[in-house]
């Protein structure tokens, strides 16, 4: 018989060898926990407080104030909007984008690295067999058969172990933030893509009802050359003006499509499958009169970018303590118990039984400088996670104050441009009247009409950035991450 399987006199045997050593392994344990209280090597990590403002430097208009945001405002902010297609959209997408299903991946992974960082502090145990024959120059042959439980335990002295398992924890709340900053992106992605279609199928209403107005026109001068009231002049000029007019249509409609199939996308879908639910024409989506932002400090806490960055720092200077362990001995617990025979006859006999048990000692005391060299490398990307904590939080900052002064301006542009529009609206009126009585040449009427469709573009371009600077705020403020709850956040 040439393998050998374990057998219940096996695991009896190595049962009785762990009692009858039990006295010495106990000590030896509640030694090694003793030892394994003191602070571990290293810094500890001291959270970094932020330096705010007390408030903005952007004086608050356009309905914005400082008064504390809703918690459930700031969690499903596009609802504000009263929107029901976009809230459809924005739920699809949690479910269904593939950036936020890879950040939920991420999770489980960093939660997988913690265990194993956490598996240190355990001892190990491995068995194996081997049953081999061998023959000399004599051609002499000889049999082993062998089998047996190895065991080790590294005790955590200095803490090496402690400070990996701190480095892990930190590294499962990076990924957590994560997960909550791809969120923050996703929404305002999907709801600035929402407001881009809406913006573009305005456009188009805009620019046909000026392709109608403009069509009259041009078959008023046209019959009016035929019956050789006006001359040619006119007709060729009420032409190039529709036709100018027209060509603008397939490049709203191209920018259009981007925005649908992006749409489609962001929700982990083909483009072009969301088409037919977006046909129908609506209008923008209309910002709330009165917004309360909060105050700096409040907003740079919701922010999961800032809260990624510290917990990035925290990883970095538990690996500096990591580092730091390989200065000192490692101390370990050793053992083995085992059978050893040359045949199988007599194979669980008391006089093949093997053991040997007793502590272990490794120190690495040269290396060429190397393990001061890896502290500083790790002491180095520590200060580099500082200063990218303090780089984010001042970005955090300047994206929040652009984004203030960008609403509150585009908001007054788009008042003038509501009052601009109504007066071409009516300037192109008189025109035309005039026109056909013979009061002002054809000119008169090519201002009137360019300018309104200038201008009812600009201000339906405004009107769409007026409701997109929102959801950049919105996103700037670090809303809508609370609005995700999985089982990957939890522990």
């Amino acid at each position: 018989m040439n393998t050998i399987f374990f057998s219940q006199r096996t695991c009896k045997y190595a049962c009785q060898i762990l009692t009858s050593y039990s006295a010495t392994i106990l000590l030896l344990i509640i030694a090694a926990l003793a030892l394994s209280g003191c602070a571990a090597v290293g810094p500890d990590y001291i959270p970094v407080k932020p330096k705010t403002p007390g408030k903005w430097s952007t004086t608050l208009e356009g309905g914005l104030n400082a008064g504390l945001p809703e918690p459930e405002t700031m969690a499903c902010w596009w609802k504000v909007l009263i929107d029901p297609e976009l809230s459809s959209l924005i739920e699809r997408a949690v479910c269904g984008n593939l950036d936020l299903q890879a950040a939920r991946a991420r999770i489980r992974e960093a939660r997988a690295r913690r265990g194993v960082s956490r598996s240190y502090f355990s001892p190990t145990l491995e068995t194996g067999a081997y049953a081999g024959k061998s023959r000399d120059r004599n051609k002499r042959e000889d049999k082993l058969y062998t089998t047996g439980f190895d065991a080790s335990w590294e005790l955590d002295i200095f803490g090496g172990i402690r400070r990996l398992v701190e480095a892990s924890e930190a590294d499962l709340e990076v990924a957590q933030e994560n997960l909550h900053d791809v969120l923050v992106s996703l929404l305002a992605e999907v709801a600035l893509n929402y407001v881009d279609v809406r913006t573009y199928q305005n456009g188009l209403t805009v620019i046909e009802e000026n392709l109608k107005a403009q069509q009259e026109t041009y078959d008023l001068n046209n019959s009016r050359f035929q019956a050789g009231i006006i001359n040619e002049l006119a007709v060729q000029q009420s032409l190039y003006n529709l036709e100018r007019t027209r060509s603008q249509i397939p490049v709203i409609q191209t920018r259009l499509e981007a925005a649908k199939n992006r749409l489609a996308v962001l929700l982990g879908q083909a483009p072009g499958t969301i088409h037919a639910e977006l046909v129908t024409r609506k209008p923008i989506p209309a910002p709330p009169a009165q917004l309360a932002i909060g105050v700096p400090a409040e907003t740079l806490r919701r922010r999961p970018d800032i809260r990624r960055a510290e917990r990035r720092l925290a990883a970095q200077t538990a690996r500096v303590g990591v580092a730091m362990a390989d200065l000192y001995p490692r101390f370990s617990l050793n053992g083995s118990i085992g059978l050893e025979s040359l045949s199988t006859g007599n194979f669980f006999s008391a006089a093949n039984r093997t053991w040997d048990f007793g502590p272990t000692i490794s120190w690495k005391i040269f290396q060429g400088n190397a393990i001061r060299q890896n502290i500083e490398i790790h002491s180095a990307l520590q200060e580099q996670a500082l200063i990218e904590y303090e780089m984010t939080i001042l970005k955090a900052q300047e994206e929040i104050e652009n984004v203030l002064v960008a609403y509150a301006n585009q908001q007054r542009r788009y008042q003038a441009l509501l009052a601009a529009t109504a007066a071409a609206q009516q300037a192109d009126r008189l025109a035309r009247d005039q026109y056909q009585v013979g009061l002002v040449d054809f000119n008169n009427v090519l201002d009137a009409q360019r300018s309104l469709l200038l201008l009812q573009d600009q201000l339906i371009l405004s009107e769409g950035s007026v409701t997109t600077n929102l959801v950049r705020l919105y996103k700037a403020l670090g809303g809508g991450w609370k609005s995700l709850k999985t089982v990957e956040e939890s522990d």
